[in-house]
Parts: C-alpha cells; structure tokens; sequence
C-alpha cells in the first residue's frame, strides 16, 4: 500500500520521480536510513534515484512532497547530481535490511523481513515506522506474515552474516540484466555475493555478462566450483571465453573439465583466438540451416526469445553438419529479406554472397567490414571454408570502447 503519510518501500521501487515541473527526473532505486539506538525507528534520509545514464544519486527525504501510488513528487530546489556513495551508519533498505533474520518481540519466533513501511511524521520527517515479516513455512507452505511496529522485532541493529536474498531479488525481478548489475555493483560486498549465490544460473550469467572482468572474476570465485561451471554453461560462449581468459590456467582448465564436455567443447575452441580478432569476438552458436531450410523454418528459429536482437537479424546456411565448425559455408540470408518472400521459398534462393570474415581478422578489419556493409552481425569462416562463428555489433563495440566503459557508465 502507497499513501502520501506511508509508504512500503518495496512499492517504493522503480516509481518514477517528478519535479515540481512536472518533468522525469528518474526511478527510486532505494531508500537510505539511519539506525538509532535502542527500539526507536529510523529515520529516513533520502531516496537513491537512478537519473540518465544510470547514474545514481541521493535526493533528501526533505524534497519529497508526495508519494502517490505511481509517482514521487519533489519540492522546488537544486539537485546535487553527485554520484550517491553510502556513508558510514547509512543502511539501504532494499540492499540491506530486506531479507535480514529478525524476532518477533510478542513470541520470540524467528521471521525475516519482506517490506518496511515509510511514515511521514506530524513534524513531516520520514520514519522506518512498520516492518512486514514472515515466519518460516512448514511443508512448502508460505509461513505466517506480520505487519508490525519497528519497536517490536529484534535484531536489526547490528550488521548479520548468513542473510538471504529472496526478497531483494524479488523486488528487482523487473530489471534487466544490464540494470540489475548496476544494482549489484551498488550493494555492499556482503550483500553482493549473497545475491549473486541466490540468483538462478540463467539470471546470474546474464549478469556476469554485463559486470566489468574484475566484477565477473570476483563473484565467480565466490561460487563453488561445480556452481560456477553450471553458470558458465549457460553464458554464452564468447562471454564464458571471455572470462576463463581472465582466470589462471589451473583454474581455467579445471573450470572447463567440470563444464559438461558438449558446453565445454565450444568454449575452448573460441579461447584458441586471440580476443582482439573475429574468433575471438565470435558467437559459436548463430542460427544454422541446411540448404533445403524453407523461409518459414528460418523465420521460426529466430523467434527464439534467447537470441539477442543482432543474431536474430540473419541466418546462416551451410552444409552439414550444422554445429560448428560446420560443413561448407554456403552463405547468409537477412531476415529482412526473407520477410518479403513467401514462406515455402528455400533460403538457399536467398542468399547474399558478401565474402565472410577470418578468424584471424584484427579488430581494425572487422570494424570496418561492419561499417562497409551497414551489418549487425557477421560470419566467420576458417580456412577449410567452414562456418565456425558469427560476430555481433555489440561484441565489436565492447572491444572498441575503453576496457572500464562500464565502470564509467555506472559512475555516470
């Protein structure tokens, strides 16, 4: 429930935040508070808000004039637009206190908390004044729920080892993965391995992707290592190359042993490549047909929700066997193309006959191969003509932009 006196802090997150102009100034990523001594409740100092560029900053509760049920209104003022960094005796309460194992006062019964409730004051301070918790479930059952006074829990004033992450994870369930690694990197480095080991595989390795290498490294070094080899099997190829590139050989070799031998295989043939050449940009697994493939049969694999935009965009035929290295390559089709004709067609009668890239083709070459052609992606064909890879746009641009763009992007 939202009101303009209270709040729930997990509604809180991603509304959007206006100005007195009624223009978008950004979403409220969290809510920073400050614990007191003894059962009093915190009061809360401000809201993280996320502004163009993913950069994130600290607005003063003292702004905030409104909290509709889809929207924060701010006062008249000057925002600092200084990247928010979390000072000493500040705690977030997404990042922090959800999740956290408390007791309920009134039983002595252990529950954790899913929600806290902002209340405005008759002073007009913002106060941690309620908090939702819930007790354990038995037999796959949800435990009980309470909605109680800050003053009757325990065990929320000192910091706690051992939280969970279910909450937090569920609050953040709209992002994507992008967005939820910025997330990440503005946790505590606690709490950011205690959600990274919560995280699904699937959901956790779309994150890596999107982590600075040292991110990546860290929080695979957290997991252990049957965990870390189940999550790089369902990364993509090029970005599982990437990161064992960054480990030690022992570690790397032993990582690749424990990955299953099929999900391994690509991998290792993707770290043969130097990273700065088309085979070691490459994909291992764009879309393949056989000649006799009709437009309809195309068109249906790249609905394939896994397929980013840019592999989605073209498919690639050649003749059997269709895993790469394929048999010879005979050529690429774009969708574009096969959107015009009618679905019976075969995509062989499709084909565009631009001369593929080398493995061996440095970065200079591919960029300007991309640029030449206006492609989103691109094949890769090895000596023997046979298909062992295609490069996308973004795999290209990661390269050319400074090895921190992310860091940078994140501190805006």
């Amino acid at each position: 429930m939202t009101t303009g006196t209270r709040a729930y802090v997990s509604r809180l997150a991603g509304l959007t935040v206006f100005d007195p102009n009624g223009d978008r100034v950004g979403k409220v990523r969290d809510v920073v508070v400050a614990l007191r001594v003894g059962s009093a409740p915190p009061q809360a100092l401000g809201l993280v808000v996320e502004v163009i560029g993913r950069r994130r900053i600290f607005v003063p509760m003292g702004r905030v004039t409104a909290v509709d049920p889809g929207a924060v209104m701010l006062g008249s003022g000057t925002l600092n637009l200084k990247r928010f960094e979390q000072r000493p005796g500040e705690t977030l309460v997404l990042g922090e206190l959800l999740d956290r194992t408390v007791r309920i006062a009134e039983s002595g019964r252990s529950a954790h908390v899913v929600d806290a409730a902002l209340e405005q004051t008759r002073t007009g301070d913002w106060v941690l004044s309620r908090l939702a918790v819930q007790e354990p479930g038995r037999l796959g059952r949800r435990g009980q729920l309470h909605q109680l006074a800050w003053n009757e829990v325990t065990g929320l004033s000192l910091p706690q080892t051992g939280q969970g992450a279910e909450t937090l994870i569920a609050t953040y369930r709209e992002l994507n993965a992008a967005d939820l690694a910025h997330a990440l990197q503005d946790l505590p480095i606690k709490r950011r391995h205690e959600v990274a080991e919560a995280l699904d595989d699937e959901r956790l390795a779309d994150v890596l992707g999107e982590l600075p290498e040292a991110d990546q490294i860290t929080i695979l070094g957290t997991l252990d290592e049957d965990r870390a080899a189940d999550v790089l099997e369902v990364m993509d190829p090029d970005d599982a190359a990437d990161l064992l590139a960054e480990l030690s050989t022992i570690d790397r070799n032993r990582l690749l042993e424990l990955m299953a031998p099929d999900e391994a295989e690509p991998v290792r043939q993707l770290l043969k490549y130097s990273e700065d050449t088309a085979g070691g940009m490459m994909t291992s697994e764009p879309v393949i047909l056989s000649p006799d493939a009709t437009v309809a049969e195309a068109l249906a694999r790249v609905r394939d929700p896994e397929l980013t935009p840019a592999l989605a965009s073209q498919v690639y035929v050649c003749r059997p066997p269709s895993a790469t290295p394929t048999g010879r390559y005979v050529g690429l089709a774009h969708i574009q193309r096969l959107l015009r004709e009618p679905p019976s067609s075969l995509v062989s009668g499709c084909l565009d006959d631009l001369d593929p890239l080398r493995p061996e083709a440095p970065l200079g070459e591919v960029t300007r191969y991309f640029a030449t052609y206006n492609l989103v992606a691109a094949p890769v064909v090895d000596a023997q003509g046979r298909l062992v890879g295609a490069v996308s746009v973004d795999d290209v641009l990661d390269h050319l932009l400074p090895d921190d763009w992310r860091e940078r992007a994140r501190r805006g």
